[in-house]
């Protein structure tokens, strides 16, 4: 997380650390007492055997609970290239159970009214400066930071000024014209927050989240 804060796993009692060979590479958040959503181009092409997941923890790397996967299974249609519908979910091998700082998250649903220059947080315990590489992450407490939702509009121009395509699948978050604030290396998969419900990408696949998860 750039230009964000130290947060707490009693803040986001729904985040995720996903571990892969045991060290920190992803984001996630809890759904129900088996399944952890994220993005589908962490685990994409891995062994189901070298990913776990640590809940309940404000440190990346240790404390909490870690869970050993049953299965990954991420979206039919990801494209890895463009990285549409780029979701995905791990089973837990065993249940997940709730306490205080393990809960799972609200998901908005089809029908979510999300706006344009909506507060929005993400979390995460990724790299706090672009450039951050695997080894320089801090990977110890969790971050977060306020951005806005973009237009889409807007957002699709500028990505395609740059050869990308935005989808209707996705939503974009930053902060538009100022920068400074953002999701970063390591935080991928991790959740984008409004009023503590998981928005983003995953308000398009609710139905399909349900049925997998």
């Amino acid at each position: 997380i750039v230009g964000g804060s130290v947060t707490t796993i009693g803040q986001y009692p729904s985040m995720a650390s996903l571990l892969f060979n045991n060290r920190q590479v992803c984001g996630g958040v809890i759904i129900n007492n088996r399944s952890v959503l994220t993005a589908a181009h962490c685990p994409f092409g891995d062994a189901v055997s070298s990913w776990r997941f640590r809940v309940g923890s404000t440190n990346a790397n240790s404390g909490g609970t870690v869970f050993t996967l049953s299965t990954i299974i991420n979206h039919p249609s990801y494209n890895r290239w463009t990285l549409d519908n780029d979701i995905s979910i791990m089973r837990a091998a065993s249940n997940i159970g709730t306490s205080a700082s393990v809960q799972p998250a609200g998901i908005a649903g089809s029908n979510y009214n999300l706006g344009d220059n909506q507060v929005v947080w993400a979390t995460g315990w990724g790299a706090t400066s672009a450039g951050g590489s695997l080894a320089r992450f801090p990977g110890v407490n969790a971050r977060h930071v306020q951005i806005w939702t973009v237009n889409q509009n807007t957002c699709a121009s500028r990505y395609a000024a740059i050869g990308r395509t935005v989808t209707a699948n996705m939503l974009c978050s930053g902060w538009l014209d100022v920068g400074g604030r953002d999701q970063c290396q390591g935080d991928s998969g991790g959740p984008l927050y409004h009023n503590r419900i998981v928005v983003a990408v995953v308000s398009r696949y609710t139905s399909w989240i349900q049925s997998n998860a």
